[in-house]
């Protein structure tokens, strides 16, 4: 299973960015293989759109789940769409949420915020 997690930076010490539409990068944690790769978000910089084009993103690289502290409802849409589930970030350090997530300690985002809509 792969899981996404919003990322600050490009490296496995990562914390998790707020923005989930506007993270700069996104980490990739394969669950059987036990590894991380990181893709750069190519909507981070669009002006607008960026939750939806961000999502559909990580969908064409077979997403299951996605960890992130909020979501907007039109990037929610297209990953509920694609059956990927969303959790709710607890920790900052991106290696210590799929530790949570691992153990069955994050619990399903359910506030989903309207988005930001042109915003940065």
């Amino acid at each position: 299973m792969i899981i996404a997690i919003p990322a600050d930076e490009r490296n496995e010490n990562t914390t998790v960015c707020m923005s989930y539409g506007r993270c700069p990068f996104y980490m990739l944690y394969d669950t059987d293989k036990k590894n991380s790769i990181f893709l750069e978000n190519s909507a981070a910089q669009d002006p607008g759109g960026a939750g939806i084009k961000a999502s559909q993103l990580l969908v064409d690289k077979n997403v299951a789940v996605v960890l992130t502290p909020r979501c907007g409802e039109n990037a929610a849409k297209v990953l509920n769409q694609a059956a990927v589930k969303i959790y709710k970030t607890v920790q900052n350090s991106a290696k210590d949420c799929i530790k949570a997530f691992e153990a069955g300690k994050l619990s399903l985002l359910t506030t989903i915020h309207p988005g930001f809509h042109g915003q940065h």
